[in-house]
Parts: C-alpha cells; sequence; structure tokens
C-alpha cells in the first residue's frame, strides 16, 4: 500500500501533547533535548507543562508542533521499515514533512519555525488582522467576496487555506475581514467563523515576515529530499533543495492549498494518508476531499501501534 504522511499546522496544540510517546520511546524523548538545545530554552516545559497560554504564543506553537510531530515520526519509523509515496503538511507542518524527507536536519527546523513564529507575530500591528473560515462556499465565489471587500474597505482581504469543498479560510484587514464576512453570508455562506490567531496569515500583509524569513532560509542548509514533498503553494511534489526553499520563502504570503496537496498524492498513487502528530484535523478534511482515500494517525503510544499493524499488514486504514 502507497503512504503519505502529513503533518499538522497551528491550532491542533495542546498542553501535554506526545507525552506519551516521549515516555516510551528513547528515540522520541531524545528529540526534546534536541530542541531545548537549539534554542537555549526549556521548549519541553512549554510542550508538557504549559500554561496553555504560553504554549499558544506563536513562536513557541510553532516550534512545540514540529517537536511533537517529528518525534511521532521518529518513533514510527524507528518501528517499522517503510517509504512513504510522499510527505505533506499544513502551513507550519511542511517543515516537519522537510524533516521527515531528510531534506532539513531537525534542530535547524526548530530554530526555523521559532523565528518563523516571532516574524509572523511582528509582521503586522496586533489586534489589527483577522481570520475567519467559511463554510458552503466555492473557491470562485469566495474569491470574488474578497475582491468585493478588498474594493468597499481599501483594505487587504485574501484566501488564506483552501482546506476542503466549502471550507475556506480568508485573511485580511480587521475591517476587510468583517465585510468579506457580510459578503459571503449575502452570497450564500453556510457559516463564517472568526479564527482565534494573533494575525492575518498567509496573506499579503505578511509580506515583511516572508522577506526576513526568506534571508533566514537562504543561510540554512537544505538537501535535496529523499521523498517528494508536496508544497502548500500549488500542490506540486518537490525534491530540489533550490525548489522546496524557494516554495517555503512564498507560503507565508500564498493561501495553503491543501486540496491541490491531497489531490496531487493520489495522482502520485498514495492510497492511505497517515498523520502524525496532534488531532486529526488534516485526516478529517482528507475525507471531505476525497473519500476513497484511506486515512489514520499517530499522537500517542496506542494510535502508533495501530499505525504500525496497519503498515505491517498493509491493511485497510480507514478510521
Amino acid at each position: 500500500m502507497n503512504v503519505a504522511f502529513v503533518f499538522p499546522g497551528q491550532g491542533a496544540q495542546y498542553v501535554g501533547m506526545g507525552r506519551g510517546i516521549f515516555d516510551e520511546y528513547p528515540v522520541a524523548r531524545s528529540l526534546l533535548e534536541e530542541a531545548d538545545d537549539a534554542l537555549g530554552m526549556k521548549l519541553s516545559d512549554v510542550i508538557l507543562e504549559g500554561p496553555e497560554d504560553t504554549l499558544r504564543l506563536t513562536y513557541y506553537t510553532q516550534p512545540a508542533l514540529l517537536t511533537v510531530s517529528v518525534a511521532v515520526w521518529r518513533a514510527l519509523v524507528d518501528r517499522v521499515d517503510i517509504q512513504p509515496t510522499a510527505v505533506a503538511g499544513h502551513s507550519l507542518g511542511e517543515y516537519s514533512a522537510l524533516v521527515a524527507a531528510k531534506s532539513l536536519r531537525f534542530a535547524d527546523a526548530v530554530k526555523l519555525v521559532y523565528q518563523r513564529g516571532k516574524l509572523m507575530d511582528e509582521a503586522y500591528p496586533a489586534g489589527q488582522g483577522a481570520m475567519a473560515a467559511v463554510l458552503g462556499l466555492e473557491e470562485d465565489a469566495l474569491a470574488d467576496v474578497c475582491k468585493r471587500a478588498s474594493a468597499d474597505t481599501g483594505e487587504v482581504v485574501e484566501l488564506a487555506n483552501v482546506n476542503c469543498p466549502g471550507q475556506i479560510v480568508i485573511s485580511g484587514a480587521k475591517g476587510a475581514i468583517e465585510r468579506a464576512t457580510a459578503l459571503a453570508k449575502e452570497a450564500g455562506a453556510r457559516r463564517v467563523m472568526p479564527l482565534n490567531v494573533s494575525g492575518p496569515f498567509h496573506s499579503s500583509l505578511m509580506q515583511p515576515a516572508a522577506e526576513a524569513l526568506g534571508r533566514l532560509l537562504d543561510e540554512t542548509e537544505l538537501a535535496d529530499a529523499e521523498t517528494p514533498v508536496v508544497a502548500n503553494v500549488d500542490g506540486h511534489p518537490r525534491k530540489m533543495a533550490s525548489d522546496l526553499r524557494d516554495a517555503l520563502k512564498k507560503q507565508l504570503v500564498m493561501p495553503v492549498r491543501f486540496v491541490d496537496c491531497v489531490q496531487s498524492m493520489k495522482r502520485l498513487g498514495v492510497e492511505c494518508l497517515v498523520e502524525l502528530g496532534p488531532g486529526t484535523v488534516l485526516s478529517g478534511l482528507v475525507r471531505k476531499i476525497d473519500k476513497a482515500l484511506e486515512t489514520a494517525h499517530a499522537e500517542d503510544p496506542a494510535t502508533l501501534d495501530d499505525v504500525c499493524s496497519m503498515l505491517t499488514r498493509g491493511g485497510d486504514a480507514r478510521e
């Protein structure tokens, strides 16, 4: 069975995530020490003890999720000899995917995403940006809503995450988001939900952060990937280090095209997507994108046992 590994993004975090994996697997526990050493702080305490308000800070959330996701991946491949057909992640999760593809060293990745979180926090004045999830509108219709809201307000509002059919996140200036919310409801949106985020991520308002992150990426060594990495920016698989770096540079100011990523992995022959890390958000999105694809997830010893058994026997992974 051809499998892909997919890694979650911001929003999947919770205090104590990964505890069972760290307790049971030395190869995962060593990753906590590696993260603490790389950052010069006790990220491990934030992951395991919180408090939640601290873990929710973008510059802690991102390295914390990366560490837990990579720890689950390391525990998995320590038990099962498997070469995935592809890897991918949602936003931040793309960095976890690069580690799994042997393109980016973990210590470099954890430092990069810590800085990425700080840059994202600082790119736009606090309280002036917003994001919202729009349910029940197709992409073209919502893109038109954003265009009209921008014209009405003179502010930026853009598509940010194309997660699955009928679920798209928009991002931009607060006033433009409010106008887009009203227009989306007029256009037939079933529901519009404000997101609890600190800025207008994956929009052109992140350009200052993208430029600074680009300079950090230029200073960071990336190798050609051993496994194709399906990039958020366009859903295309990449293996060359230069192409992977270019995709990461664009990622902060462009939509996460998760639908395209899933469809691309299916074209590569993937039959099952295994979500590695906290939660099952991506598994749920995959089932809404293509019911023919199987899903599985691992985030603790019990679910890791299930995935290892499934991969060993090559059987049905459907959750």
